[in-house]
């Protein structure tokens, strides 16, 4: 699995002009499942994403993770993560997992975020989505569950 994560300041996610997602400071999460991911790949995730340090102390040093703050994380489904774009001009998907076994493994993911105490919000699987965010930082950070980057 892959993940994409922002520190942001706020976000909210729109499916057909309807706000279906919406947090305040927290982190924003772009979650992709791979063809070979299974729930300890989610479990991997979870696990690293809200205990990771990169929310400031009162130093100004980031030491203080999303649980350390009771922050917020909207979760949203992007099989693009597996665009691989070393060939052609076209990305392919080949190493997405397929919708069914993506979404059971998205719904996992949520559940086990969940299971911190965290609020956690998402997107809708599979939906043309309006994602607004204003970033904190910025901080962007990639996790592999596989820890290939």
């Amino acid at each position: 699995m892959r993940a994409v994560l922002q520190r942001v300041k706020n976000a909210s996610v729109k499916v057909s002009g309807e706000l279906i997602g919406e947090i305040e400071s927290g982190l924003l999460i772009f979650l992709g499942v791979g063809e070979e991911d299974e729930k300890q790949d989610a479990d991997y995730l979870v696990e690293k994403i809200i205990n990771l340090r990169i929310f400031e102390d009162d130093k100004g040093k980031m030491n203080l993770s999303a649980i350390d703050l009771k922050k917020d994380i909207l979760a949203v489904s992007q099989f693009t993560l597996y665009g691989d774009c070393r060939k052609g001009r076209r990305p392919s998907f080949f190493a997405a997992a397929s919708p069914e076994k993506a979404e059971s493994l998205y719904q996992y993911f949520v559940e086990q975020a969940a299971e911190s105490g965290l609020q956690i919000e998402t997107g809708k699987f599979q939906a043309m989505m309006d994602i607004e965010l204003v970033n904190d930082g910025p901080v962007t950070i990639l996790i592999d569950s596989n820890k290939n980057f």
